[in-house]
């Protein structure tokens, strides 16, 4: 399936989205076509979860996940964290690293199977998405 949207007039959805093969996340706002485009195509399948991050929208590139995990950056406000954790499903779980590189959906890219981390990235931050993410970091 391929669908095409924007998200106010931006083609940068992936800033304002962030999507795995167990739940989406997509930022607060009042983009009513883009929530309704995402809800139709994928609400039958994962949870669709309106979350913001240090109160902005820019959900997609400051987080990464998979159906084993999240990882958000530590200026996740303790809110935020919770609201994420009690809308995504049980076996996923939600962790903030403190990370100096804090735009952690663009320094790390993986699925369920391998991640691929920027070589600045902190190791213990290597380590947690190992953990949390269950895949060989490389």
């Amino acid at each position: 399936m391929c669908t095409r949207l924007q998200f106010e007039g931006s083609n940068e959805i992936g800033v304002v989205s962030m999507l795995t093969n167990g739940y989406a996340l997509a930022c607060q706002g009042n983009s009513e076509n883009f929530y309704s485009v995402l809800e139709s195509e994928l609400g039958d399948h994962i949870p669709v979860v309106h979350a913001s991050i240090a109160g902005c929208r820019f959900v997609g590139r400051v987080t990464v996940g998979n159906r084993r995990g999240l990882l958000v950056p530590n200026m996740c406000g303790d809110q935020e964290l919770q609201h994420l954790r009690n809308a995504l499903p049980d076996s996923v779980v939600v962790q903030r690293v403190d990370e100096r590189l804090s735009a952690l959906g663009n320094c790390i890219a993986c699925n369920d199977h391998v991640a691929l981390v920027h070589t600045d990235l902190d190791r213990e931050t290597e380590e947690i998405v190992a953990d949390v993410l269950g895949g060989r970091s490389s």
